[in-house]
């Protein structure tokens, strides 16, 4: 678990910045002009709105850049598992006080939870418990 002194961003990513985020870990590194024309469709962004936006990830630790030949070339700063991660542990903390196990109680009475989800977490926790000693 991630203690806010060692998240590896501000664990507060926003919704749109998650979606940029997404584009640079598909493909990188990449200028505001290949960023503003891949999310342009999806979220109507103009290029002051990109340039914003990564302004507001290099502070936060989440992307840096380089300067390129002709214009800057943007990546993550921080691996997409790390991210996701401390987001979790965020939301966690934030809902369910830390606790994962009322998370997944919650999520069990809310019938979210498939069959499959459940085999797949009993294959996980058994994983872990052999791990632990």
């Amino acid at each position: 678990m991630y203690r806010k002194e060692e998240c590896p961003v501000s664990c507060n990513l926003t919704d749109a910045e998650w979606k940029l985020m997404h584009r640079l870990w598909e493909t990188a590194p990449q200028t505001i002009t290949q960023l503003t024309a891949a999310l342009r469709e999806e979220t109507g962004w103009e290029k002051h709105t990109v340039i914003t936006m990564l302004s507001r990830l290099e502070a936060k630790g989440a992307v840096r850049h380089e300067e390129g030949a002709r214009a800057k070339q943007f990546s993550p700063a921080v691996k997409q598992s790390d991210a996701a991660r401390a987001e979790t542990e965020s939301f966690l903390g934030k809902v369910y006080g830390g606790s994962l196990g009322l998370m997944m109680s919650a999520m069990v009475e809310g019938r979210a939870l498939t069959r499959e989800d459940i085999d797949e977490l009993s294959a996980i926790l058994e994983q872990a418990g052999g791990n632990t000693k």
